[in-house]
């Protein structure tokens, strides 16, 4: 079900939270959950410019262990992503989970919003009480995942989601960011499109768990499929203990589907077995912190300087040639020791 503000609608206050939205969250109460994620999701933005911070009466949903299995789904624009995703949720609904899906969407350099508007097109059932579904702005975030991102992930966990799919943006070998939030990796491959060279290469492909020859009815995806697992049996894995599957799927036809969810809940016992399991947590605790630091800092020091117009100035003389970034970052760093 597709609920809550439009993603560039971003106008409520955060110190506006109801009396017991944490409660009616944790409760199920959906329309708590679409109202804590439109809250979340704005809080770097306002904390950026007017100094706010996490508001006492949500701070209990961005804190704690997140129980919900994540899983992250990327690739190259053009894979499929979404209607991959649909289907994943339809396909787990079906098996009896509640599913959140969080779509990472460009956003616009001017407001901030999602420009795609991805679960438009996931094509799922709008009346599945245990299904949500929220499209999210990237904001420009390196790999396409903003501090925001972490926080809806554990609201929607807070909820009682079983499963959060986090669709990113889809930058090629850049969109590493996932990493810091899923438990479980997708990399999503294109037949006869060359995104089988992208397994012989560092980077992306690296992160996935799970790869996933989408549109397999087509042409080039048998030779895209022995390409990918050629490449993986002589690739060093970053887990040893995991053999990285290669699932055909045809997410326009439903087909491979059920393999996938079995690849994914592989994975999730693989990593609550063993050592894999606190790798990864401590990877999404070092990726989560330096979002949450990085937006201290713009709240701390960068908001300062636009009040008083010192920003605007060193802006106006980069722009001039008058000083190189390296010197306006060093000006701004100044600030802090006057």
């Amino acid at each position: 079900m597709r609920e809550g503000a439009p993603t560039g609608e971003l106008t409520a206050p955060a110190n506006s939270v109801p009396p017991g939205l944490a409660e009616r969250v944790r409760a199920g109460e959906r329309a708590a959950l679409a109202r804590a994620l439109t809250l979340v999701e704005s809080l770097p933005l306002e904390g950026a410019s007017s100094g706010a911070r996490v508001p006492p009466d949500l701070a209990p949903l961005l804190a704690g262990r997140v129980r919900a299995h994540v899983v992250g789904v990327t690739g190259a624009p053009g894979a499929g992503k979404s209607t991959l995703v649909g289907r994943l949720a339809v396909h787990l609904r079906e098996r009896g989970r509640r599913v959140g899906v969080l779509a990472v969407d460009p956003s616009s350099p001017f407001s901030g919003g999602a420009l795609l508007g991805d679960r438009v097109r996931m094509a799922v059932p709008v009346a599945d009480p245990g299904l949500f579904v929220r499209s999210v702005a990237s904001r420009g975030h390196q790999g396409g995942l903003a501090l925001a991102v972490f926080r809806m992930v554990r609201v929607m966990a807070a909820a009682g989601m079983e499963t959060v799919l986090v669709e990113t943006v889809g930058a090629g070998q850049n969109d590493v960011g996932v990493l810091g939030v899923a438990d479980t990796v997708v990399l999503v491959l294109n037949p006869a499109t060359g995104d089988e060279i992208q397994a012989l290469k560092a980077g992306i492909v690296e992160i996935g768990d799970v790869m996933v020859v989408n549109k397999a009815d087509l042409p080039g995806a048998d030779e895209t499929y022995r390409a990918v697992t050629s490449a993986l049996d002589i690739a060093s894995s970053p887990d040893p203990g995991w053999r990285v599957p290669v699932v055909r799927v045809s997410a326009l036809q439903d087909r491979g589907l059920d393999l996938l969810i079995e690849a994914l809940e592989r994975h999730r016992i693989h990593l609550s077995s063993g050592p894999a399991g606190l790798r990864r947590r401590r990877i999404q605790a070092e990726w989560e912190l330096r979002a949450a630091l990085l937006a201290a800092v713009e709240r701390r020091l960068v908001a300062p300087l636009t009040a008083s117009g010192r920003w605007a100035h060193l802006v106006d003389r980069l722009a001039s040639g008058e000083l190189s970034a390296d010197e306006a970052a060093e000006a701004v760093l100044g600030s802090l020791n006057p």
